[in-house]
């Protein structure tokens, strides 16, 4: 496959449309086509390679890594060849980078390129400040200055073919000061080359607090129309990934939170969008959901080893448990897996036939903000 070639839906199993409607028009990020409107998120401690092939192989086009500390990447080491990895099925991917200053964000750029990423993608997002006295993350939104010269500077050092996006939030505060610094960077993003922008509905200082602003991602999108701008915040079903497509114009919708243990949300809003009554799309049964959990975990033990599979698998499975009709007994099985032994037999009990899954609750504990792992990792969870 090619390295920007992304997986036709008729590859990953089809995207039914009814009679009448429109077929989904391609969505471009650079030189890159992406098949449908949507694409998986960069979340700490989550969206690995394994998290990234098992929602391809159920209908996501694209996937961004979770960000990457610049300065690690420089400084090698023998967890540099794992943490970048990819495979030829984890295609057309975006690498995301977060740091402090051009000098160390420039070459770790070329790095991923040279590792064979489709696309660069700084993070003016993340709103946790961990380096004293300078800019990272969404805190490049208060430096405009800082932020100006790492979009040059990483644009500079990466062949003219090669796109680069950077995500940002909607502004550091609601002030008007912050609004118009917002404004600037995404002027001076375009005038240098970059392919996209992506903007979280949140603030900076709001972090992870209160509601994404959906009409701020209809304002941007409106100042930009020939411009490809990718939204995200508050995407927790297919629905809602299809209502903020429809809602604010935005070109493709993030998926974040709402991926994690569910990667059938890929190809239910690529049918939703493309004509399907929500009403008439099942949950995945029991037969699915283990097919899912066995394939996520054989991926995670070739990324990670099986210790380390397992400690973060546990996280993953609490989120998958939440289709199952014993949602809470198979969530506090799953706490305790330590090892593909253990999983197995959580599989083995409450996996073992086949029959209807349930749909999640919308107001159910979000264990990845309470567990604040977004924040420990200094990474988006949006």
């Amino acid at each position: 496959m090619l390295r920007n070639e992304a997986r036709a839906p008729e590859a990953a199993g089809g995207f039914p449309t009814r009679a009448g409607t429109a077929r989904i028009l391609p969505v471009r990020i650079g030189p890159i086509n992406l098949v449908t409107p949507f694409c998986q998120a960069g979340l700490a401690g989550y969206s690995d390679r394994a998290m990234r092939l098992v929602a391809r192989r159920h209908g996501c086009p694209y996937a961004v890594t979770e960000a990457l500390l610049d300065v690690i990447l420089l400084s090698g080491g023998q967890g540099l060849r794992k943490s970048i990895d990819i495979s030829d099925e984890d295609h057309p991917v975006a690498g995301q980078l977060i740091g402090s200053d051009a000098e160390t964000l420039a070459p770790a750029a070329k790095i991923l390129h040279g590792a064979g990423y489709d696309v660069i993608d700084l993070n003016f997002a993340c709103p946790v400040k961990k380096i004293k006295n300078k800019a990272r993350g969404g805190h490049m939104l208060k430096d405009v200055p800082r932020a100006l010269t790492v979009l040059k500077a990483v644009r500079d050092a990466l062949p003219p073919e090669a796109p680069t996006t950077v995500s940002l939030r909607r502004s550091f505060d609601d002030s008007p000061e912050s609004a118009d610094q917002f404004y600037e960077i995404v002027d001076a993003a375009w005038a240098n080359g970059y392919s996209a922008v992506r903007v979280h509905g949140r603030t900076v200082e709001q972090k992870y607090l209160g509601r994404a602003s959906w009409p701020a991602l209809a304002e941007v999108k409106r100042r930009y129309p020939g411009r490809t701008i990718l939204g995200s915040g508050d995407v927790f079903t297919a629905e809602d990934a299809v209502r903020m497509r429809h809602e604010t114009g935005v070109d493709v919708v993030w998926v974040a939170r709402g991926a994690i243990g569910n990667p059938w949300i890929f190809r239910h809003a690529a049918m939703i969008f493309a004509g399907t009554d929500p009403a008439s799309i099942a949950p995945p049964t029991i037969g699915e959901q283990r097919e899912a959990l066995a394939e996520h975990f054989s991926l995670a033990m070739q990324v990670h080893g099986e210790q380390l599979a397992g400690r973060r698998m546990r996280k993953m499975g609490i989120k998958y448990s939440r289709f199952h009709p014993s949602a809470a007994s198979v969530k506090a099985e799953f706490i305790a897996v330590r090892s593909l032994r253990d999983w197995s037999g959580v599989l083995d009990k409450w996996y073992a036939g086949d029959g209807a899954g349930v749909w999640p609750d919308r107001n159910a504990a979000d264990e990845v903000n309470e567990s604040e792992s977004a924040e420990a990792a200094g990474c988006e969870a949006a």
